[in-house]
């Protein structure tokens, strides 16, 4: 049976739409090519997917069946994004009115499997 682990990054400060888009440049890649492609992006997103992606091969070579896992042969299984609490704020405007704005959070999981 092959290894799984997940793991969870939530209440990120960015709206889901955004790390969504850097989320598919690494859907179903291997664990080495998706770590390279998301140092080496200048976004603010692939920060958060890297570091979720680290925990993810963390938690999954420190189950108990660690020794049977080769770290070359895991690759992304799930990845997905779902959006958080929103914050809402307030910005004054002309002739004493106010506009909201909408400060978006999201909730990101991965999953990592062995092949």
């Amino acid at each position: 049976m092959p290894a799984e682990q997940l793991a969870r990054a939530r209440h990120l400060h960015q709206s889901a739409s955004k790390v969504n888009r850097m989320l598919k440049l690494v859907r179903g890649e291997d664990v080495n090519k998706a770590l390279n492609i998301l140092h080496f992006s200048p976004t603010k997103a692939s920060e958060f997917i890297e570091k979720t992606l680290r925990s993810a091969i963390a938690n999954i070579m420190n189950t108990t069946d660690a020794k049977e896992v080769d770290i070359d042969h895991l690759f992304i299984k799930q990845a997905y994004v779902d959006a958080g609490p929103t914050l809402k704020r307030w910005r004054a405007r002309a002739m004493g009115r106010a506009n909201r704005i909408l400060k978006r959070t999201c909730h990101l999981t991965v999953v990592v499997a062995e092949k």
